[in-house]
């Protein structure tokens, strides 16, 4: 069994955040005597990721993902609870963690604005005081995983956001982490920048068998990159496991997707709960219980004029709405 590389137990971080009415006269008391209200953004949170896992840290804007990977990254101190990241406490911001792990927030720069990216991985090369030859290896891998040569000359204010996204990730990899803390590292990229930067991921832990926790809005870079996921909701976690193992605890139903032979229209809904597929207008999909599904099934090919048929579990977006919920 891989050896644990992260071990958060009973992790929590509280804010006090000023709060006052509106008013010039809340202004004024305010100033002498300012009230502050604690705000509770992670919560007795415990999870432990084995080397070399890619793990999706998923949860609603304000679940407290992001403060999360703040504090296994160094850059916040816990009130409560401890976490071990290779062995290190984050926060105690030793030299060797910090050349051991890397942060890449998309929506945070880390690269210099004004100055082409290739100075900005130089410096990044000087900081981490990585030898020329280790420098241009690991150059040359990045490179020919994510084409950044044609890029690396002009301005970062001059890249697309996927080019400069492509840039970030690469910047944060100079020094080969043995841990990646990915905050929506594909946010607003289109569709072609999502897929080139998943590819690069799934290769990147390959290749060097680092672990990668991961924080996403786009339930395809989850699906696509990890096995397992901890859903985290006010500060709590909500769950810890597999996919398909969330599907059948949270949503135990199967959507059937039916395109009828003939024009004329069916009710289907003697068979179970019409739904909605954004993606699939030609079928009509209905909503049945897992155990359900081969009667149900049985009952459409015996009773309609069926062209085809499908049975899928549902979108994960769906079951994970359900698991926030509960």
């Amino acid at each position: 069994m891989s050896p644990e590389t992260i071990i958060v137990d009973r992790l929590s971080k509280t804010y006090q955040v000023p709060e006052r009415e509106g008013g010039f006269g809340s202004a004024v008391r305010s100033f002498f005597k300012r009230k502050y209200k604690d705000v509770k953004a992670v919560q007795q949170v415990d999870f432990k990721i084995t080397q070399g896992e890619i793990v999706g840290f998923l949860g609603p804007n304000g679940a407290g993902k992001t403060t999360t990977l703040k504090m296994l990254s160094g850059l916040l101190h816990p009130t409560g609870g401890a976490a071990s990241v290779l062995g290190f406490t984050p926060w105690e911001l030793k030299p060797e963690y910090l050349r051991s792990m890397t942060l890449v927030m998309g929506q945070r720069n880390r690269l210099a604005w004004d100055i082409p990216a290739a100075d900005s991985f130089l410096l990044n090369q000087a900081i981490y005081r990585l030898p020329d030859e280790e420098y241009k290896a690991t150059y040359k891998e990045l490179d020919e995983l994510l084409e950044l040569e044609p890029i690396m000359k002009k301005p970062v204010r001059n890249l697309s956001l996927g080019e400069r996204m492509k840039c970030e990730i690469a910047a944060g990899l100079l020094h080969r982490p043995k841990v990646l803390f990915l905050d929506e590292p594909t946010i607003g990229l289109d569709i072609t920048g999502q897929v080139r930067i998943r590819e690069f991921l799934r290769e990147y832990n390959k290749r060097t068998g680092a672990t990668i926790l991961l924080t996403s809005h786009y339930m395809a870079d989850v699906t696509a990159l990890c096995e397992r996921i901890i859903i985290i909701h006010h500060g709590q976690l909500k769950y810890d496991g597999g996919i398909g193992d969330l599907s059948r605890k949270i949503a135990p139903f199967k959507l059937i997707g039916v395109r009828l032979a003939e024009a004329d229209s069916h009710d289907l809904t003697q068979y179970g709960t019409l739904v909605q597929n954004e993606e699939d207008w030609e079928k009509q999909y209905i909503q049945v219980k897992a155990e359900d599904v081969t009667r149900v099934t049985s009952g459409l090919l015996a009773n309609l004029p069926i062209h085809d048929i499908t049975i899928t579990d549902p979108p994960i977006e769906d079951v994970i709405e359900q698991a926030f919920n509960q």
